[in-house]
């Protein structure tokens, strides 16, 4: 087995995981922000945690090779992509008007 294709079998399970992590703890959030008291606690302590581990699991899955890290970072914006789409505005989103929908 090629040592890239290692790499991948590695990092982009791993950028994916990571991924879902961050921005589904993200979107856990964000849910809670209306149900605490103190949501500068939470808000912040959510970052803190979430980037962490984040910055943790690319440090860890790298292991001092860029080629992992470029790969984990690949999986953990496909992620997002993948989040986006899954929970993404829906039709009854804001709508923001464009310059010329403004009657001036």
């Amino acid at each position: 087995m090629s040592e890239l294709a290692l790499h991948v079998i590695i990092a982009l399970p791993a950028g994916i995981g990571l991924g879902l992590f961050y921005f589904g703890g993200l979107f856990w959030t964000l849910g809670q922000i209306v149900k605490v008291r103190r949501t500068k606690v939470l808000i912040f302590g959510s970052l803190l945690v979430r980037l962490g581990v984040t910055l943790f699991g690319f440090y860890w899955v790298s292991q001092g090779h860029w080629e992992r890290f470029v790969i984990c970072l690949v999986g953990l914006l496909g992620a997002r992509f993948f989040l986006v789409f899954r929970w993404g505005p829906g039709k009854d989103a804001i709508k923001v008007p464009l310059k010329k929908d403004v009657n001036i």
